[in-house]
């Protein structure tokens, strides 16, 4: 089995910054993909920031240039730096990480995110 692990969300005012970090552990050979998720209320899920095993990256039109997501390989952990924070950035925050070699999905639980006016 594998634990996915969410941690960082909280309470910002507008133009605050926030890092989110996700930590997987548990029976993982390999993660190939690492990604963030976000659900705010009466939206569908829609993914943020994604960050494959060999370092590519790609972002949602709405959050580019201001955040940024990396990994660390050795801890099997992947960040989420956002800056410049919008209200419309208020949502749940999920991470996802594909654990090869089956190309499993594994979520974890979600960190909320309010950013204030």
């Amino acid at each position: 089995q594998v634990q996915v692990v969410e941690s960082g969300g909280g309470l910002v005012q507008a133009g605050g910054s926030l890092r989110l970090s996700c930590a997987a552990s548990g029976s993982i050979l390999r993660i190939n993909f690492m990604g963030w998720y976000r659900q705010a209320p009466g939206k569908q899920r829609e993914l943020v920031a994604g960050i494959s095993s060999g370092g590519s990256t790609n972002y949602a039109d709405s959050v580019k240039g201001r955040f940024t997501i990396s990994r660390d390989n050795a801890k099997n952990t992947a960040y989420l730096q956002m800056n410049s924070l919008k209200p419309e950035d208020t949502a749940v925050y999920y991470c996802k990480v594909v654990v090869a070699p089956w190309m499993r999905d594994y979520w974890g639980q979600g960190t909320q995110v309010t950013v204030s006016s």
